[in-house]
Protein backbone atom coordinates (compact mmCIF):
# COMPACT_ATOMS: atom_id res chain seq x y z
CA UNK A 1 0.00 0.00 0.00
CA UNK A 2 1.51 3.36 -1.02
CA UNK A 3 1.56 6.42 1.20
CA UNK A 4 -1.29 8.19 -0.63
CA UNK A 5 -3.59 5.19 -0.18
CA UNK A 6 -2.70 5.03 3.47
CA UNK A 7 -3.53 8.72 3.89
CA UNK A 8 -6.90 8.24 2.21
CA UNK A 9 -7.74 5.26 4.44
CA UNK A 10 -6.84 7.21 7.55
CA UNK A 11 -8.98 10.18 6.51
CA UNK A 12 -11.93 7.92 5.72
CA UNK A 13 -11.64 6.44 9.19
CA UNK A 14 -12.50 9.89 10.53
CA UNK A 15 -16.05 9.42 9.28
CA UNK A 16 -16.64 6.79 11.94
CA UNK A 17 -15.08 8.69 14.79
CA UNK A 18 -13.86 12.27 14.57
CA UNK A 19 -12.83 14.06 17.75
CA UNK A 20 -10.99 17.16 18.79
CA UNK A 21 -7.82 17.32 20.83
CA UNK A 22 -6.46 20.39 22.56
CA UNK A 23 -3.14 21.83 21.31
CA UNK A 24 -0.44 23.52 23.32
CA UNK A 25 0.65 27.11 22.72
CA UNK A 26 3.66 25.73 20.84
CA UNK A 27 1.44 23.69 18.56
CA UNK A 28 -0.57 26.73 17.56
CA UNK A 29 2.55 28.37 16.11
CA UNK A 30 3.68 25.59 13.76
CA UNK A 31 2.35 22.81 11.55
CA UNK A 32 2.48 19.27 12.91
CA UNK A 33 3.92 17.08 10.13
CA UNK A 34 3.75 13.34 10.79
CA UNK A 35 6.03 10.79 9.13
CA UNK A 36 3.04 8.68 7.98
CA UNK A 37 4.45 5.43 9.38
CA UNK A 38 2.34 3.07 11.46
CA UNK A 39 -0.95 4.21 12.98
CA UNK A 40 -1.60 7.94 12.54
CA UNK A 41 -4.28 8.99 15.06
CA UNK A 42 -5.06 12.38 13.48
CA UNK A 43 -6.64 13.51 10.19
CA UNK A 44 -3.81 14.55 7.85
CA UNK A 45 -3.80 16.40 4.55
CA UNK A 46 -1.84 15.67 1.38
CA UNK A 47 1.31 17.16 2.97
CA UNK A 48 1.04 14.88 6.03
CA UNK A 49 0.12 17.97 8.09
CA UNK A 50 -2.38 17.35 10.89
CA UNK A 51 -5.72 19.02 10.08
CA UNK A 52 -6.97 21.51 12.65
CA UNK A 53 -10.31 23.12 13.42
CA UNK A 54 -10.85 26.86 13.20
CA UNK A 55 -9.76 27.16 16.84
CA UNK A 56 -6.52 25.24 16.30
CA UNK A 57 -7.65 21.87 17.68
CA UNK A 58 -6.31 18.69 16.08
CA UNK A 59 -8.89 16.39 14.46
CA UNK A 60 -8.67 12.81 15.74
CA UNK A 61 -9.43 9.74 13.62
CA UNK A 62 -11.05 6.48 14.69
CA UNK A 63 -7.52 5.14 15.27
CA UNK A 64 -6.86 7.65 18.05
CA UNK A 65 -5.79 6.39 21.47
CA UNK A 66 -3.39 7.75 24.10
CA UNK A 67 -0.82 5.15 22.98
CA UNK A 68 -1.16 6.15 19.31
CA UNK A 69 -0.83 9.84 20.17
CA UNK A 70 2.41 9.06 22.00
CA UNK A 71 3.86 6.82 19.28
CA UNK A 72 2.95 8.58 15.99
CA UNK A 73 6.03 10.67 15.23
CA UNK A 74 6.25 14.23 13.92
CA UNK A 75 9.98 14.58 13.38
CA UNK A 76 11.79 13.48 16.52
CA UNK A 77 8.80 14.06 18.81
CA UNK A 78 5.40 12.33 19.12
CA UNK A 79 2.58 14.16 17.31
CA UNK A 80 0.65 14.07 20.58
CA UNK A 81 3.14 16.52 22.12
CA UNK A 82 1.53 19.21 19.98
CA UNK A 83 -2.04 17.90 19.93
CA UNK A 84 -2.51 16.13 23.28
CA UNK A 85 0.16 17.40 25.63
CA UNK A 86 -2.06 16.68 28.63
CA UNK A 87 -2.09 12.97 27.71
CA UNK A 88 1.38 12.23 26.32
CA UNK A 89 4.03 11.66 29.05
CA UNK A 90 5.84 14.92 29.78
CA UNK A 91 9.30 13.40 29.47
CA UNK A 92 8.61 12.68 25.79
CA UNK A 93 7.77 16.33 25.12
CA UNK A 94 10.21 18.22 27.35
CA UNK A 95 12.93 18.33 24.69
CA UNK A 96 10.37 19.65 22.23
CA UNK A 97 9.48 22.59 24.48
CA UNK A 98 13.15 23.32 25.13
CA UNK A 99 14.10 23.13 21.47
CA UNK A 100 11.23 25.28 20.21
CA UNK A 101 12.86 28.71 20.87
CA UNK A 102 16.07 27.55 19.16
CA UNK A 103 14.42 25.96 16.16
CA UNK A 104 15.30 27.39 12.77
CA UNK A 105 12.36 28.93 10.92
CA UNK A 106 10.81 26.54 8.44
CA UNK A 107 10.79 27.32 4.76
CA UNK A 108 7.71 29.33 3.72
CA UNK A 109 4.78 27.07 2.86
CA UNK A 110 1.06 27.56 2.23
CA UNK A 111 -0.66 27.89 5.59
CA UNK A 112 -3.85 25.92 6.21
CA UNK A 113 -6.90 28.14 6.51
CA UNK A 114 -10.12 27.31 8.30
CA UNK A 115 -13.29 29.15 7.39
CA UNK A 116 -15.99 28.16 9.84
CA UNK A 117 -19.63 28.64 8.95
CA UNK A 118 -22.48 27.93 11.37
CA UNK A 119 -25.78 27.25 9.63
CA UNK A 120 -28.65 28.21 11.91
CA UNK A 121 -31.60 25.89 12.51
CA UNK A 122 -34.33 28.14 11.15
CA UNK A 123 -32.63 28.26 7.76
CA UNK A 124 -31.77 24.57 7.60
CA UNK A 125 -34.26 22.30 9.30
CA UNK A 126 -37.77 22.25 10.65
CA UNK A 127 -38.42 20.59 13.99
CA UNK A 128 -37.82 16.80 13.86
CA UNK A 129 -36.75 17.01 10.19
CA UNK A 130 -33.55 16.35 8.27
CA UNK A 131 -34.71 17.91 4.99
CA UNK A 132 -32.88 21.04 3.85
CA UNK A 133 -34.99 24.17 3.50
CA UNK A 134 -34.48 26.54 0.56
CA UNK A 135 -32.75 29.15 2.71
CA UNK A 136 -30.36 26.47 3.95
CA UNK A 137 -29.60 25.42 0.38
CA UNK A 138 -28.73 29.03 -0.43
CA UNK A 139 -26.20 29.12 2.42
CA UNK A 140 -24.65 25.86 1.22
CA UNK A 141 -24.46 27.26 -2.32
CA UNK A 142 -22.37 30.11 -0.90
CA UNK A 143 -20.19 27.64 1.01
CA UNK A 144 -19.61 25.45 -2.06
CA UNK A 145 -18.64 28.47 -4.15
CA UNK A 146 -16.31 29.71 -1.43
CA UNK A 147 -14.56 26.35 -1.10
CA UNK A 148 -13.56 26.52 -4.78
CA UNK A 149 -11.32 29.46 -3.93
CA UNK A 150 -9.00 27.34 -1.76
CA UNK A 151 -7.03 24.14 -2.18
CA UNK A 152 -9.61 22.03 -0.39
CA UNK A 153 -8.45 19.42 2.11
CA UNK A 154 -11.46 18.61 4.28
CA UNK A 155 -15.04 19.75 4.86
CA UNK A 156 -16.41 18.73 8.25
CA UNK A 157 -20.18 18.71 8.82
CA UNK A 158 -21.36 18.15 12.39
CA UNK A 159 -25.10 17.76 13.04
CA UNK A 160 -26.91 18.76 16.23
CA UNK A 161 -30.45 18.58 17.66
CA UNK A 162 -32.43 20.15 20.46
CA UNK A 163 -33.09 18.25 23.71
CA UNK A 164 -36.64 17.14 22.86
CA UNK A 165 -36.83 13.38 22.28
CA UNK A 166 -34.66 10.47 23.41
CA UNK A 167 -30.86 10.48 23.26
CA UNK A 168 -30.75 7.64 20.74
CA UNK A 169 -33.34 9.24 18.45
CA UNK A 170 -31.61 12.61 18.53
CA UNK A 171 -28.24 11.01 17.79
CA UNK A 172 -29.61 9.44 14.61
CA UNK A 173 -31.42 12.66 13.67
CA UNK A 174 -28.22 14.68 14.00
CA UNK A 175 -26.42 12.17 11.76
CA UNK A 176 -29.18 12.44 9.13
CA UNK A 177 -28.91 16.23 9.16
CA UNK A 178 -25.14 16.10 8.64
CA UNK A 179 -25.64 13.55 5.84
CA UNK A 180 -28.19 15.83 4.17
CA UNK A 181 -25.62 18.63 4.11
CA UNK A 182 -22.99 16.30 2.60
CA UNK A 183 -25.39 15.07 -0.08
CA UNK A 184 -26.20 18.63 -1.09
CA UNK A 185 -22.55 19.73 -1.18
CA UNK A 186 -21.67 16.72 -3.35
CA UNK A 187 -24.50 17.69 -5.72
CA UNK A 188 -22.75 21.06 -6.06
CA UNK A 189 -19.48 19.52 -7.21
CA UNK A 190 -17.65 18.86 -3.94
CA UNK A 191 -15.85 15.51 -3.94
CA UNK A 192 -17.64 13.06 -1.64
CA UNK A 193 -14.38 11.83 -0.10
CA UNK A 194 -13.59 15.38 1.03
CA UNK A 195 -16.71 15.69 3.20
CA UNK A 196 -16.79 14.02 6.62
CA UNK A 197 -19.93 13.88 8.71
CA UNK A 198 -20.60 13.38 12.40
CA UNK A 199 -23.65 13.62 14.64
CA UNK A 200 -23.49 15.05 18.15
CA UNK A 201 -27.16 14.51 19.00
CA UNK A 202 -28.35 16.83 21.77
CA UNK A 203 -25.01 16.93 23.59
CA UNK A 204 -23.87 20.41 22.49
CA UNK A 205 -26.79 22.87 22.76
CA UNK A 206 -26.17 26.57 22.21
CA UNK A 207 -29.31 27.84 23.95
CA UNK A 208 -28.00 27.13 27.45
CA UNK A 209 -30.69 27.44 30.11
CA UNK A 210 -32.67 30.26 28.50
CA UNK A 211 -35.53 27.89 27.51
CA UNK A 212 -35.82 26.10 30.87
CA UNK A 213 -38.79 28.17 32.02
CA UNK A 214 -40.77 27.79 28.78
CA UNK A 215 -43.68 25.41 29.42
CA UNK A 216 -45.77 25.65 26.26
CA UNK A 217 -44.49 23.01 23.83
CA UNK A 218 -44.87 25.13 20.69
CA UNK A 219 -43.06 28.01 22.34
CA UNK A 220 -40.37 25.64 23.62
CA UNK A 221 -39.78 24.23 20.13
CA UNK A 222 -39.37 27.77 18.81
CA UNK A 223 -37.04 28.71 21.67
CA UNK A 224 -34.80 25.70 20.98
CA UNK A 225 -34.40 26.41 17.26
CA UNK A 226 -30.73 27.44 17.50
CA UNK A 227 -29.86 23.96 18.79
CA UNK A 228 -31.17 22.31 15.61
CA UNK A 229 -28.21 23.01 13.38
CA UNK A 230 -25.33 21.72 11.33
CA UNK A 231 -21.91 23.31 11.75
CA UNK A 232 -19.79 23.17 8.61
CA UNK A 233 -16.06 23.83 8.53
CA UNK A 234 -13.86 24.12 5.44
CA UNK A 235 -10.15 23.33 5.83
CA UNK A 236 -7.76 24.06 2.99
CA UNK A 237 -4.88 26.25 1.88
CA UNK A 238 -4.78 29.32 -0.32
Amino acid sequence: MNKQSKIQMLMLAAIASIGLSAPTAFAQSTDVVVDGKGVVPYVIDSRNVVARSGTGLCWRTGFWSPAAAASAMAGEFPAGCACDSDIVPKDKCEKMAAAAPMAKPAAPAPKPTADKVKLSADTLFDFDKAVLKSAGMAKLDELAAKSKGVKLEVILAVGHTDRLGSDSYNQKLSERRAAAVKTYLVSKGIEANRVYTEGKGEKQPVTGDKCNTVKNRKALIECLQPDRRVEVEVIGSK
